[in-house]
């Protein structure tokens, strides 16, 4: 089972390595970079290639590690008892699996994507370690033992908000996925928008990486808004003559699309208004 890419995600040959590294090792695979260079459709990506399912899992700052286990809901067994419900004799009602649990009982090969996981606090690492590593936890309220009879494909996304611990990361394998250069971003840009014109994609990437180098830039624009606004501009039909190499005399068209952060787009104005002078 190797993971070659596809037609619709563009990886080199470092990132092929560390895939199917984790998969060989049965490890996670902890991928990390800059926001929009496709860390979650990695995953997805992964699952279509071996045609296998894909349960997501994304977290978010008021998650917990227990909530990728199970949850039990002791208000509503609490509240069916007031009332006489008869499901209350069973407490497995009252259980509801998280996406762990799927991933354990699917009984076959499956991708299980732990997406951001740094949005969480920092423990929520360290709750999991015991679990990820034996492939197997214990619920308490009907003392079954979850166990995977065939371990998944656990991809593990992080955007490098905050650092993990240690003994989290001596159980993953880590790949750093680099920002593409332009022959790399140019072949993204070709697989999604086969038709668009090479000249206008070689203009507008030009721009493109001229705002990324703008010193100070806090949000730089990415691979996800490099298509976005390429795909603008192809539907606008606009000459690669309007787009003029760095330093341009004007902020980009459509630079909505790119540049997410009104700080960015006054640092951007105040660069060019000191081209112009010189």
């Amino acid at each position: 089972m190797r993971f070659q890419g596809t037609d619709q995600y563009i990886a080199g040959d470092d990132l092929l390595t560390a895939v199917n590294a984790s998969i060989a090792l049965e490890r996670p695979l902890l991928v990390k970079g800059e926001p929009g260079t496709g860390k979650t459709e990695l995953a997805r990506q992964i699952a279509a290639s071996l045609d296998l399912k894909l349960i997501e899992w994304t977290v978010k700052s008021t998650s917990r590690a227990q909530h990728g286990l199970y949850e039990y809901d002791a208000v509503s067994r609490l509240r069916d008892s007031q009332l006489g419900d008869e499901r209350v004799a069973d407490v497995r009602n009252y259980i509801r699996k998280g996406r762990i649990w799927e991933a354990f009982e699917a009984g076959e090969k499956v991708v299980l994507l732990i997406d951001e996981i740094d949005k969480a606090d920092i423990e929520f690492p360290n709750d999991l370690l015991q679990e990820l590593d034996r492939m197997e936890f214990h619920v308490h309220e009907t003392g079954e033992t979850i166990r995977a009879a065939v371990r998944p494909i656990v991809i593990i996304t992080s955007n490098n908000e905050k650092e993990l611990p240690d003994a989290f990361l001596r159980r993953c394998f880590f790949h750093y996925i680099q920002f593409p250069d332009a022959e790399t971003l140019t072949q993204i840009i070709d697989a999604h928008y086969p038709g668009v014109r090479e000249q206008l994609v070689g203009a507008a990437l030009q721009q493109f990486y001229a705002l990324r180098d703008v010193p100070g830039i806090k949000k730089k624009p990415s691979t996800s808004e490099a298509l976005d606004w390429i795909r603008l501009l192809a539907a606008e039909e606009r000459d690669p003559a309007d787009l003029q190499a760095p330093p341009p005399s004007v902020l980009p068209h459509l630079h909505g699309a790119l540049l997410k952060n009104e700080l960015d787009v006054e640092l951007i104005e105040r660069a060019l208004l000191g081209a112009r002078r010189m």
